[in-house]
């Protein structure tokens, strides 16, 4: 049975919000209240909103809700990762998940139920895509791993979890204003990621956003050939299209892009799938994410060789490429990188 849906203030700005309370209850002065309570003071009810009248609490309940998921699951890794199940309110099923380190604490979120890109590293797309997920279903994310983890206040976001951001763009860019939003979460822009597998119309018009968030692109391929057989897309928008929107994005924002780069044993893991790299990203100012493939099923890759990682990362290195390698985390519970696929017999 579908839960009724309701006015989400997770997914308003502030001032949908007084518009709101205005039109319902006459009272738009309430929403900075309830917005102190969402935000500041991490509650998530109102019946625990003890500034707000006992009538007008009763009142709220009838037509909002401050977030629109329900956990269903939880699973924490050996490394203290913790993947959330949530289910929306028409029964589909997404995963979350929460990262802590001893510097940061970082949530890492989705913006689709399923995905349509079938990336082939990817468990997301295996099932297709279900819907995008709303702005109240992308921010409810964050602020109820928040609540379960009051010991670790966020830093940062990263939008790389079930689906594919900039496919889902209106509701992705108003999201990271919320959460950005000084009346909100207030997290500063930089510390918000959104990954894409490069879409180039909404690349370039991420650009023009005046956001000074961080912008990675799924890369894991340096030719053409390869890169169609890993990340379908490509067959729409070749490399060639890719590289030059990365140009231009760079040209009209002046950030750095980092190019994510799954290694897959034997199939993008030689010293001349490097140097085909290194070309590639010439005279391009950026950053690249090596990911060691994590397992997943249905597919026959495996995790590349300690031996070809290390000659691959040193490659770049040699040629001056600033390269980093992701360590995997809650590849035990398949929370890692390429491992979230949410269905209802997770619940």
């Amino acid at each position: 049975m579908c839960m009724k849906k309701k006015h989400v203030i997770s997914g308003l700005f502030p001032d949908e919000l007084q518009k709101l309370l205005k039109d319902f209850v006459s009272q738009a002065y309430r929403g900075r209240q309830i917005l102190d309570w969402i935000y500041e003071k991490n509650i998530l009810s109102f019946s625990k909103m003890s500034n707000l009248p006992d009538k007008l609490r009763d009142e709220l309940k009838l037509v909002f809700e401050p977030v629109s998921l329900i956990e269903v699951d939880k699973q924490i890794s050996s490394d203290k990762t913790t993947k959330y199940v949530f289910k929306t309110y028409d029964d589909e099923y997404i995963e979350s998940v929460f990262i802590p380190t001893r510097k940061r604490a970082t949530i890492c979120i989705s913006t689709q139920a399923g995905c349509a890109f079938g990336c082939m590293f990817c468990a997301s797309g295996k099932n297709g895509l279900k819907r995008n997920l709303s702005v109240g279903e992308i921010v409810s994310q964050v602020l109820l791993i928040r609540k379960d983890n009051p010991e670790n206040p966020i830093t940062n976001i990263v939008i790389m979890g079930m689906g594919e951001p900039l496919a889902n763009y209106e509701n992705t860019l108003k999201a990271v204003r919320i959460l950005n939003h000084p009346e909100c979460l207030r997290l500063a822009a930089r510390r918000i990621t959104i990954s894409t597998c490069g879409l180039p119309e909404q690349i370039l018009r991420l650009a023009k956003e005046g956001l000074q968030i961080e912008l990675s692109i799924s890369l894991h391929a340096a030719n053409n050939v390869l890169r169609n057989r890993i990340v379908p897309v490509n067959k729409k928008y070749p490399l060639e299209h890719l590289m030059q929107t990365a140009r231009d994005y760079i040209r009209i924002t002046n950030r750095v892009i980092t190019f994510e780069y799954v290694i897959i044993d034997g199939v993008n893991d030689t010293k001349r799938d490097a140097e085909q790299l290194i070309s590639l990203l010439n005279g391009i100012k950026c950053k690249v994410n090596i990911i060691p493939f994590n397992p997943v099923d249905g597919t026959d890759f495996r995790p590349p060789k300690a031996f070809k990682l290390e000659e691959f990362q040193e490659t770049l290195q040699a040629s001056g490429v600033n390269v980093t390698v992701r360590r995997s985390r809650g590849t035990d519970i398949k929370g890692a990188c390429g491992q979230l696929a949410a269905h209802s017999n997770n619940a």
